[in-house]
C-alpha cells in the first residue's frame, strides 16, 4: 500500500512540474480594476511602472518637472507634442534628438537598455511621457 501510494504521488508531482509554465505577466492592478481602465489608461499604467522601474531606470536621469541630467518628461512631452516629433522611432534610434541635441551622447549610452525592450514596451513609455501634457 505504502508503495502505491509513493508511487502516486511521485506521478502527480512529475506529471505537474512536467507540465509548461506559461509565463504570466503581472498585473498591475486587481482585475476588477483594470477591467474600468481603457486600454489607453493601461497602457499609461504600463509605462508609467515601466518608467519607475530598474528595467528601465528612465527616472535616474528624467524627472516629472525638472531638468536633472536629462530634460524633464513634461518638457520632453511639450516638445515632441509641438514638434510633432516620433518618440518611438528615437527610443528606437530611427530618429534624431529634438529635444536635448547637446544631451544626446548621454542618453546614447541607455539605448542598450532600450533594445532590450519590446515595441509594446517603448510605445506603453511614449504613451506614459505623452500624458503628462494633456
Amino acid at each position: 500500500m505504502k508503495k502505491i501510494l509513493f508511487f502516486g504521488i511521485l506521478s502527480t508531482i512529475t506529471l505537474t512540474s512536467c507540465g509548461k509554465k506559461e509565463e504570466k505577466k503581472e498585473a498591475l492592478y486587481p482585475e476588477s480594476v483594470a477591467e474600468t481602465l481603457s486600454p489607453e489608461e493601461q497602457l499609461i499604467a504600463e509605462g508609467k511602472q515601466l518608467f519607475e522601474s530598474n528595467k528601465a531606470a528612465c527616472f535616474s536621469c528624467h524627472q516629472m518637472d525638472k531638468k536633472v541630467i536629462g530634460p524633464s518628461v513634461k518638457e520632453i512631452a511639450k516638445v515632441y507634442k509641438e514638434q510633432n516629433g516620433d518618440m518611438f522611432n528615437f527610443l528606437r534610434k530611427k530618429a534624431e534628438p529634438i529635444v536635448d541635441p547637446s544631451q544626446y551622447n548621454v542618453m546614447e549610452t541607455n539605448f542598450a537598455i532600450l533594445k532590450t525592450m519590446s515595441d509594446e514596451e517603448i510605445k506603453s513609455l511614449e504613451a506614459y511621457m505623452m500624458s503628462t501634457i494633456k
